[in-house]
């Protein structure tokens, strides 16, 4: 079965909506550059108020390393998301399993690509978009992802429950990843998308 993550949660309905619609995880942007960003007070009403059983995702871009830390001592955490350009020395220092975005462009040799984060528990693919470090909103050229794989995919980029079982039939990942796909505008959850979403997800 398909794992599914929520991204950009920043609110706790959106994340029992989440939680009960299904999804095995909700992430937490932690990257002020972004729409869906949550203050550490936000984040940690959040985790609070789910369920057992829900992974907790917090995603970074290029942050110091005592941001990461000043996070985890106040947020319990359970994954890392780095979306930025740090080596994987850099994602394991920090007693966290962890997952790597990879921004695909045309042509890239995705193998090759996985194996600079060989402490990886698994490599996000999203789509690239100059200047954006996730959560486009646009898909990318699935046929790029080799059938046969040393690593564990998880597939994002421009996901919606119109396209994800078309998706998962062609890449069969580990996990897909939703952020704008299931909201009624940035940073605002739509259960009904949500709902669609999972239902399209698990009924394969």
């Amino acid at each position: 079965m398909t794992r599914i993550k929520i991204c950009g949660i920043t609110r706790v309905e959106d994340a029992l909506a989440a939680a009960g619609a299904g999804a095995d995880a909700i992430g937490l942007v932690f990257h002020a550059g972004s729409p869906r960003a949550v203050s550490i007070e936000q984040a940690r009403a959040i985790v609070q108020a789910l369920p057992p059983f829900v992974t907790t995702v917090g995603l970074f871009v290029d942050a110091a390393e005592e941001t990461i830390r000043a996070v985890l001592d106040q947020v319990p955490l359970d994954l890392l998301q780095f979306h930025g350009d740090e080596p994987d020395t850099f994602c394991q220092r920090f007693a966290r399993p962890y997952i790597k975005a990879v921004r695909v462009r045309p042509g890239d040799d995705l193998d090759a690509l996985a194996a600079n984060w060989p402490g990886a528990s698994g490599i996000l693919l999203d789509s690239y978009k100059p200047g954006v470090p996730g959560g486009t909103g646009e898909t990318f050229d699935w046929s790029m992802i080799p059938a046969q794989r040393s690593w564990t995919l998880v597939l994002a980029g421009g996901l919606q429950s119109q396209n994800v079982r078309q998706a998962i039939d062609l890449t069969a990942p580990w996990a897909v990843d939703v952020s704008g796909g299931v909201e009624a505008t940035k940073g605002i959850k739509d259960i009904d998308k949500i709902n669609a979403f999972v239902h399209e997800v698990k009924r394969g």
